[in-house]
């Protein structure tokens, strides 16, 4: 992609986006090589017969010479913008700016039938524009935007206000009349706006540039002529995916900006870019991983205002040096302004201790988990669903109406945890919701080898963090503790009474932490590396790391074979993105002699077993195994 950025004001003014120009390609014949002489094919009379014939020979030999170079030249420019484009996926960054523009008293709204949200819409007028195409004989094709994700999935964005029936049946059709099944994955937070996925055809892969499908109602068996086609697929991996509004300030998320080796782009080096009017764009102050932060606009409305507004506001970032702006699928939303006379906000968050993980699938385990760390003094679960497809709302409706306190938030996004955890800082500082945070996974759980041996006070998490301090220098603002990881311990299926009682074998070696952070100690920039974060050490906060013998993880990583497979093949880690890849073969993702296929490795139920530890075994018995007519059954197996 090449922009020509015309007449452009010094750094801060902000250049209209008219200035910014997209050519997707130049035509060849405009080509010239860098001797062109403009007056070649002018008339010329010659002096003398001889001299004309020499001027005749010369023009022949020189003109299959210059056509020549310039067909090459051509051919190469033009395979060379197809190339980039086609990495690149860039149609147009803004994602519905140029949708025709909605009823501003078109209103929605949005509802839980049997844990699916649906969207009922009294407004059915829905004009397409070149965003999406439209198919003859097909009938109320929906207004959407794609993205192409891992495993030859397309993720698809429904515009919001779009009509939605949750009785339909819906397809993806693509430009050589293929289509597959749109499965519905759930409504974007803040946004309001539906999600599908559907599967890519294998006819389509080999192509140089993928198209974006048209989604349609109902079945594809009527699909004709296309009379107009879609832009460019964009690609999860250049992509601004997600912003989220604090008081004070923007936090965009997108990748493709900043390297996983380490390298973070200076914010001077980018903007952030504001679809409203011609273009509004505002500094860009904080620049760590795939987490960026910047100023509200100045022209921002209210969010009263904001909601009656006919068209959302887009958001990306510019590169400035290259003239880039990233394709982006994300919305600003304006900061909530505080009212007259409101009543002031509650200045300790609901919660002291909560519990924050990225779930996918997690059904049959989420009871265990939950049971025991609220058990341990966690008294609020945050889960970030990745898309899952199990029945992952029910298990959480029945602990909800057992009394347990879960916060869900449907994050869709790829590759995308520390991103994630990221958002889950700015989160709960925004809704007041924890002064602390634990970080880990459904397999991992929290425990002191203290615990069951003393009887005057219960066990609690709480125990292991520092009292409240003021005035002092140094302030702990995280506490860590490492992980030992445990091995199938000879089971070939998840076992029934729970990954704490059926996995009782592990490796000698103490692996690396997993943290709790108290919320206002994370530093500014967000940066966090294996439910680790970096804490602001410029307000005098630090990081401490307890012993073994008061508090560790037990990481129950390595389990029965098809357990363990289903969990790899659709892991949110970004350090290995595709584990059947031979890349990062030294991660800690990895898992030691698996290699590069799916394939059950030898004696893998007996692998990773190097000390039969079963305190945790023991100790959950005591608080959780019940007896029943039929013996004894764990707490979590009731349901």
């Amino acid at each position: 992609m090449i922009l020509n950025k015309e007449n452009e004001e010094p750094f801060p003014s902000p250049v209209p986006f008219t200035h910014l120009k997209l050519f997707l390609f130049f035509p060849p014949q405009h080509l010239r090589p860098f001797n062109f002489d403009p007056n070649i094919n002018k008339p010329t009379t010659p002096n003398t017969l001889s001299s004309w014939f020499s001027l005749l020979g010369d023009t022949m030999r020189r003109r299959p010479r210059a056509t020549f170079i310039v067909s090459v030249l051509s051919i190469i420019t033009f395979a060379s913008f197809s190339l980039h484009l086609s990495r690149n996926a860039i149609s147009t960054w803004h994602p519905y700016s140029d949708l025709p523009k909605q009823n501003a008293n078109n209103h929605f709204l949005l509802h839980t039938t049997h844990n699916k949200n649906v969207i009922d819409n009294d407004n059915n007028n829905n004009e397409l524009s070149r965003q999406t195409r439209r198919v003859s004989s097909i009938k109320d094709p929906l207004s959407t935007v794609s993205v192409l994700i891992p495993d030859w999935e397309i993720l698809v964005i429904v515009v919001t206000n779009t009509p939605f029936s949750s009785s339909d049946q819906y397809h993806c059709l693509f430009p050589n009349n293929a289509n597959s099944l749109a499965r519905f994955s759930g409504v974007l937070p803040f946004t309001n706006r539906l999600t599908f996925k559907c599967d890519f055809p294998e006819s389509l892969r080999r192509r140089h540039m993928f198209s974006q499908p048209t989604l349609v109602r109902g079945g594809a068996s009527s699909v004709t002529e296309l009379l107009k086609p879609m832009p460019q697929l964009m690609k999860w991996n250049f992509l601004v995916y997600e912003s989220f509004s604090t008081e004070n300030d923007v936090v965009v998320f997108a990748k493709g900006v900043n390297h996983r080796n380490g390298y973070d782009r200076s914010p001077k080096e980018l903007r952030c870019v504001f679809d409203f009017g011609n273009g509004v764009r505002s500094a860009v102050t904080s620049s760590v991983q795939e987490v960026f932060r910047c100023p509200h606009p100045d022209f921002e409305p209210g969010l009263d205002s904001y909601y009656g507004l006919s068209q959302r506001i887009g958001i990306s970032l510019e590169i400035v040096a290259e003239n880039i702006i990233i394709p982006s699928v994300a919305y600003y939303i304006p900061r909530p302004k505080p009212k007259l006379n409101a009543v002031a906000v509650q200045e300790q968050p609901k919660y002291f201790l909560c519990a924050c993980t990225m779930v996918y699938n997690v059904a049959k385990f989420l009871r265990e988990w939950v049971m025991y760390h609220s058990k341990v003094g966690v008294d609020n679960f945050i889960l970030y669903d990745n898309a899952s497809e199990d029945d992952l709302y029910s298990v959480i409706e029945e602990l909800r109406k057992e009394g347990y306190n879960i916060s869900t938030l449907f994050w869709i996004w790829p590759k995308t945890q520390e991103a994630g955890f990221s958002h889950s800082v700015v989160y709960s500082k925004s809704k007041g919701l924890c002064r602390w945070i634990l970080y880990v996974d459904v397999d991992e759980f929290v425990f002191s080898p203290s615990w069951g041996h003393e009887r005057d006070h219960s066990p609690s998490l709480k125990s292991l963090l520092p009292p409240l301090e003021g005035g002092r220098k140094r302030r702990v603002g995280q506490v860590s503790m490492k992980c030992l990881e445990f091995g199938p311990s000879g089971q070939r299926r998840h076992p029934e009474e729970g990954v704490t009682q059926g996995y009782t074998c592990r490796m000698r070696a103490e692996q690396r932490h997993k943290s709790m952070v108290l919320v206002d100690a994370v530093d500014p920039g967000l940066r966090n590396v294996i439910h680790h974060f970096q804490v602001n050490e410029k307000e005098g906060f630090v990081s401490k790391q307890v012993s073994v013998e008061q508090g560790l993880v037990n990481h129950y990583k390595y389990q029965a074979w098809d357990e363990f497979k289903n969990k790899f093949r659709r892991r949110v880690s970004a350090y290995v993105v595709d584990w059947k890849q031979e890349l990062n073969p030294n991660s800690k993702d990895r898992t030691p002699g698996l290699g590069f296929r799916p394939i059950e490795p030898k004696n893998w139920t007996h692998r990773f077993c190097e000390v039969r530890d079963q305190r945790l075994k023991f100790l959950t018995q005591q608080w959780f195994r019940l007896q029943t007519p039929n013996g004894y059954t764990m707490a979590w197996q009731n349901h």
